[in-house]
């Protein structure tokens, strides 16, 4: 009998320390809660207010009346926003200079600073296909083809000069030559990308153009 007496006092001490961790615990349990719930409120307000950003047409996008059916298509979306930022100042000053003429279609004032900036930098890609953006806005096609060819041989998965080349084998009448970018273009992007689905939608218009 005093066996089991011990043995309850026992067990009555251990549930007494059992309820007591349990009491100490729980108020840190729910500050942890509280807390996250807290930073998850919080994110989701920033997450409504947060403003969407909206497309800015680039230079490409603005199509004149007298501008025939080849300039119509939807040129280069990823040429848009051609807004100096701070970076620009470890650019080539040509370089920039060309950057900001195009985005505001000054197509021979372009040319002019990013031949100097081609000069220094034969090497660039990205020069040649802004070379070639601006002849081709000059209607000289040739000579934009030529450019984005070259960059194209500096980086033959450039994607907007493979885009541009194919619209302007388009403007040129030859729809093969541009579903072999366009076909680049799928290999290149694999998930899709604004370049794709501009050349894409260029070469749905040049069909429905031919057929009338």
């Amino acid at each position: 009998m005093k066996w089991r007496t011990e043995n309850e006092r026992g067990l009555l001490a251990g549930s007494r320390l059992t309820t007591t961790a349990t009491m100490t615990r729980s108020p840190l349990v729910a500050a942890v809660a509280g807390l996250l719930c807290a930073v998850l409120a919080a994110y989701y307000l920033t997450a409504l207010n947060r403003e969407v950003p909206t497309a800015t047409p680039g230079p490409g996008r603005v199509v004149s009346g007298s501008t025939d059916a080849a300039e119509a298509w939807p040129i280069c979306s990823t040429m848009a926003a051609m807004v100096e930022t701070a970076d620009w100042a470890a650019l080539d000053p040509d370089f920039a200079a060309g950057k900001r003429a195009i985005g505001g279609g000054d197509w021979e004032a372009a040319i002019k600073a990013l031949t100097s900036a081609a000069l220094r930098d034969d090497r660039n890609a990205d020069i040649q296909n802004y070379l070639g953006y601006a002849y081709r806005r000059l209607r000289q096609f040739d000579t934009a083809m030529r450019h984005y060819r070259r960059a194209l041989i500096l980086n033959p998965r450039h994607r907007s000069a493979h885009e541009h080349l194919g619209e302007a084998y388009l403007s040129r009448g030859d729809l093969q030559k541009a579903k072999e970018h366009l076909a680049f273009l799928e290999q290149i992007c694999l998930i899709g990308c604004d370049e794709y689905d501009d050349l894409k939608r260029a070469i749905a218009v040049y069909n429905k153009v031919a057929n009338r």
